[in-house]
């Protein structure tokens, strides 16, 4: 008996020694460059600066008008002269269009926003299903996203960049 659990500890201790020692297959890919370099995200970034550019106009005209009421009123000789219901109102008008202004800002930045998200989530998600065929095909357990900050500190393993991009068809 004793014997027997002696082998049994040692047939133990050897699976334990092998499963500790077996390899696993890790690669890696710069997620930030895939991105950058896809053609659909090139695509999205030029509506995104389309419409970055509608909003910056728009926003520009709303603070010309602004500024051009202010130099009106501020510098109108009647300025002093008025009543004063009407620089009361003219205040009033003046914060009225400060606050759209500021509110416009808002809105724009929050659309773009979703825009930009509207439009980077399906790319980020093909990309994401390319990794995975890549990886899986050739037969890694992990992927490691060696993106610029990611928290890889080194990566000497294969990189996946080249088959994926193949893969994606660019």
């Amino acid at each position: 008996m004793k014997q027997l659990k002696t082998i049994f500890i040692a047939v133990a201790f050897l699976m334990s020694a092998q499963f500790v020692t077996a390899q696993t297959k890790v690669a890696h890919i710069d997620v930030s460059e895939l991105m950058t370099n896809m053609p659909a995200m090139k695509t999205a970034q030029t509506q995104l600066e389309k419409i970055q550019k509608s909003y910056d106009s728009e926003y520009n005209t709303m603070v010309q008008e602004y500024q051009t009421k202010m130099k009106k009123y501020q510098g109108d000789a009647e300025a002093g002269t008025v009543t004063d219901a009407v620089n009361e109102t003219r205040a009033k008008e003046m914060q009225d269009m400060g606050t759209r202004i500021q509110q416009y800002r808002e809105t724009a930045t929050k659309e773009l926003q979703q825009k930009e998200l509207d439009l980077v989530k399906p790319i980020m998600e093909k990309a994401q299903q390319a990794i995975q065929k890549v990886a899986r095909a050739k037969g890694y357990e992990y992927v490691l996203d060696a993106s610029n900050g990611s928290g890889v500190l080194m990566a000497d393993g294969p990189n996946l960049l080249a088959d994926v991009k193949k893969e994606l068809g660019f």
